[in-house]
């Protein structure tokens, strides 16, 4: 089979030049190529209030070429979840409803109304734009901050704990599809999106997304700090399909080439890891090794 490339990809582009987001958003690149895998006209999107509000822009001016629901912080799932049921009622059940946030909105402030969603089987596709902070309020630490990373709310001693690690939360749910997935990976985000857009019931897409000015590096970076996370393992590219775990992509490339970076490698691109010790350094690779290790016996396992 030929060998793909991100110029493979659709060429048609549904958000157009000049958003509101900021330069080198890893939100706005993920949020380009998922629409690419979704037909546009025929999908609903709600976001909370987050980055992504921004980016759709201020009512009745958008540059995004989709219908979109704005919703309380709280209530991303619960919004969708309506969405889908008036869709129902309607018998247009050939629209796609997806639920866009963010960290803060998953992981802390959304937790309930997804769950709730998921317990119920919700026919929705919901993608966690992973930011690992509060960044459109001022860089507050959530419980998606990595340990030892410095953010405005933990300014003198770094985070102290690790990231929660909300896909086993996701996973006891027992939906069809979950996955994990990069801007720095087109294709393999693309190709998890369009597979998701085709599969019934509850669908979780996981998507780290740097952010330059949360994070601290160059706009410049935003491809390279996105490869570094999958390359380190402190972010593995993975889908989950009724329960069984396959590394994809560039993920599945290091498993079977052995190798990998160091978090060393990784924190030292980062301002918000300027206060980060050799033992915080060594932690933080202990439990990324650790977790790597887990990942890479469920693969085997088929």
């Amino acid at each position: 089979m030929a060998t793909r490339a991100a110029r493979d990809l659709p060429t048609e582009e549904f958000i157009l030049p000049g958003s509101r987001s900021c330069a080198a958003c890893g939100l706005m690149l993920t949020y380009r190529h998922a629409l690419k895998a979704l037909d546009p006209g025929k999908t609903l999107v709600a976001v909370p209030a987050s980055c992504m509000t921004v980016l759709h822009g201020v009512y009745p001016i958008t540059p995004v070429k989709v219908t979109c629901i704005n919703t309380p912080f709280a209530a991303t799932a619960a919004s969708a979840s309506g969405l889908v049921a008036g869709l129902k009622a309607i018998k247009r059940e050939d629209y796609t409803v997806v639920a866009f946030a963010g960290d803060g909105g998953t992981y802390d402030i959304g937790i309930q109304a997804l769950s709730g969603a998921l317990e119920r089987g919700t026919n929705f596709m919901y993608v966690c734009y992973d930011n690992e902070g509060y960044m459109n309020t001022g860089t507050q630490r959530s419980s998606a901050s990595p340990a030892a990373a410095v953010t405005s709310t933990t300014p003198i001693l770094a985070k102290a704990q690790h990231k929660k690690d909300m896909i086993r939360i996701v996973e006891a749910h027992r939906i069809p599809y979950i996955a994990t997935a990069s801007p720095s990976f087109p294709l393999d985000l693309f190709d998890k999106v369009k597979t998701a857009k085709d599969i019934r019931g509850s669908r979780y897409l996981e998507v780290l997304a740097p952010c330059p000015p949360g994070w601290g590096f160059p706009n410049k970076d935003l491809i390279k700090m996105g490869k570094l996370t999958v390359e380190c393992g402190i972010h593995v590219l993975y889908e989950i399909r009724e329960g069984r775990l396959r590394l994809t992509s560039r993920s599945l490339v290091l498993a079977e080439k052995g190798r990998k970076k160091t978090i060393a490698d990784y924190v030292k691109g980062q301002t918000r890891f300027k206060k980060i010790s050799k033992d915080q350094i060594d932690a933080l690779q202990q439990w990324t090794d650790q977790r790597w290790e887990e990942f890479l016996q469920r693969h085997n396992r088929g």
